[in-house]
């Protein structure tokens, strides 16, 4: 970072907290591939969490600010609370709240602080603005019929970008057939708009010193409860008390089994956006086994 940078984020943050800020130490922090990441620390020891990515990615910042404070609003899961954020010296940048983390905590809690949030419900499918799931385009227009949400906003989205990026022929017609199913996975099941955090992988939770379950980097927006737990199981999974301890508080439908594999195709498509590779056959195979499942 130079130093016109440091001098501007160093002026916002005292603008915003109203306390001096004299910057000592800004401490590269690795395990994002989105953003560069920065611990800030002050001559009176206070530290702040700081994201950096080229100008025109404020949009981002922007969405993660949103999803954030509407997390937060819920007093259920704790997040990291914005600061403040804008574009200076050719790079946009967000500063975050420091959480002191450590290497455990309460898996249990995070399952019952989860249906917490999920219990925080919406009048309608979507979110008060656009945001992204990783560096791509999420839509959020408000729908009243979940199934159409999903059809239009999540999996046609996903299909549509992939037919930009000429991923086409199996992808497409598997696509077709299975935007046609979806209301196949829906019997006798009818999700509520709920809150959801919207991108929760292992990498997006982590627990405090004392700890209490921490979540961050949201795609937030109101959907079915399902989209989390299923993502949740997607990459690695998190640990049996934590399932243990959220159908315990909210019993999932005999239907989620199925659904799961629906709502992670969401997920394994974007991957074939941004990266290509083996997700695409991931995403084909996916969809073919879902559409076995409803007999189509």
């Amino acid at each position: 970072m130079n130093s016109h940078l440091l001098a501007h984020i160093s002026a916002v943050i005292l603008d915003a907290t109203q306390r001096p800020f004299v910057l000592r130490t800004a401490t590269s922090v690795g395990g994002g591939s989105i953003n560069d990441s920065f611990r800030l620390e002050a001559s009176d020891g206070s530290r702040y969490f700081l994201k950096l990515n080229d100008a025109p990615q404020h949009a981002m910042f922007i969405a993660e600010k949103v999803g954030l404070d509407a997390i937060a609003a819920t007093k259920t899961l704790r997040v990291p609370k914005p600061i403040a954020h804008g574009v200076a010296s050719g790079q946009s940048y967000l500063v975050l709240e420091h959480l002191k983390l450590g290497a455990h905590g309460d898996a249990r809690k995070l399952g019952e602080q989860l249906a917490e949030l999920h219990r925080c419900r919406g009048d309608a499918f979507g979110f008060t603005q656009d945001n992204f799931i990783g560096t791509s385009a999420q839509p959020n227009i408000w729908k009243d019929n979940w199934v159409d949400f999903w059809r239009e906003q999540r999996l046609g989205f996903q299909l549509q970008l992939a037919a930009k990026n000429n991923h086409d022929g199996l992808l497409q017609s598997l696509g077709d057939k299975l935007l046609d199913a979806l209301p196949d996975f829906f019997d006798g099941y009818t999700p509520l708009p709920s809150l959801l955090h919207g991108d929760l992988w292992s990498g997006n939770h982590a627990f405090q010193t004392d700890g209490t379950p921490a979540i961050f980097d949201p795609a937030a927006y109101y959907g079915d409860r399902e989209c989390d737990l299923a993502m949740t199981e997607l990459f690695g999974g998190y640990p049996a008390d934590f399932y243990a301890a959220y159908r315990a508080a909210w019993p999932l439908d005999v239907g989620y089994k199925l659904r799961r594999e629906l709502y992670n195709l969401y997920h394994i498509l974007n991957h074939a956006n941004l990266f290509g590779g083996g997700y695409i056959r991931q995403a084909e195979l996916m969809m073919q086994k879902l559409l076995n499942e409803v007999g189509r």
